[in-house]
């Protein structure tokens, strides 16, 4: 009995993987074809094993206080210096950019998830679907992002957990438009009226055929929103409301140093720099992944 499998069935599963990589390395080559976005894409890695490999990469305890050290400049002990309580400055920035990183990233994914099902819902739906979803869309853009998070901050407090269900309430409205609008377009091509006259379901039509071209720009926004979450986390612990001390975190250290901007100017910038290197960083990818999503500059049109 033959037990090797169908040649044929094996020349396709090798058509489609060349498929794939071939599409990949497009993908690649027109996303990485500007040196810029070659700097922001190794910046966004960087800070990102910052963020994983901060336990390994810190000199010391971010949170241990030490009353005979405070405001200490630069030196083989303390690589940044210390703060106003003596912690060990270099240590806090680093636990800081896992903590900036995870919020924006977890409330980003929230906000794609629910935001996107939403806006496929609004598109599929239509009628009195659609005219909800965009008044709450209406209603929430017509509210101050500053002024709605920190009227969610004082019915749910403060925290990690808590800010990025807070930033996340904050970032749907935007991706529901889009996935909405980036949806409707798709429902109206040629080849979902051929799925439609093939008999496929609404749903299959959904997830097989819209969703796959519909996600695009939303991949685009999700990058690009990343930067603007993690600005607005800072912010918001700048002013004092956002992650709880003694957790450190970029908009805390800023807040803490400043009545010490001119005794100790580099305990202000640094987090400032850190901040402002990695919301670059991420709009830089994200422009990258634009340019790598249209089909044009791909070749494909």
């Amino acid at each position: 009995m033959n037990t090797n499998p169908n040649p044929a069935v094996k020349k396709t599963a090798k058509q489609v993987l060349s498929e794939k990589l071939t599409a990949f390395r497009k993908f690649m080559r027109v996303m990485t074809s500007r040196k810029i976005v070659v700097v922001g894409i190794i910046g966004t890695l960087f800070f990102i094993l910052v963020a994983i490999f901060a336990p390994v990469i810190a000199t010391q305890d971010p949170n241990l206080i030490t009353t005979d050290g405070k405001l200490l400049p630069f030196s083989s002990a303390h690589w940044f210096g210390t703060d106003y309580l003596g912690r060990d400055l270099y240590s806090r920035l680093v636990y800081g950019t896992r903590v900036s990183i995870l919020t924006g990233v977890i409330s980003t994914l929230m906000a794609v998830v629910v935001g996107s099902f939403l806006g496929m819902l609004a598109a599929y739906c239509g009628g009195i679907v659609d005219k909800i979803l965009i008044g709450y869309c209406e209603v929430f853009n017509s509210i101050p992002g500053i002024a709605l998070s920190l009227t969610l901050i004082t019915l749910f407090g403060g925290g990690m957990m808590n800010m990025a269900f807070i930033l996340m309430v904050t970032g749907i409205p935007g991706f529901l438009r889009m996935m909405r609008a980036s949806s409707l377009t798709v429902m109206n091509s040629d080849y979902i009226l051929a799925a439609k006259l093939s008999g496929q379901s609404r749903l299959k039509q959904l997830y097989k055929h819209v969703f796959p071209n519909a996600i695009s720009p939303i991949i685009v926004m999700a990058t690009q929103h990343v930067g603007m979450t993690i600005m607005m986390e800072s912010g918001l612990s700048f002013l004092g409301v956002g992650i709880k001390i003694p957790t450190a975190s970029w908009g805390s250290i800023i807040n803490e140093a400043r009545p010490y901007l001119m005794v100790d100017p580099w305990y202000v910038l640094l987090p400032c720099i850190f901040l402002a290197l990695l919301i670059i960083s991420l709009n830089l990818l994200g422009d990258g992944i634009r340019d790598a999503l249209d089909p044009s500059l791909r070749g494909e049109v």
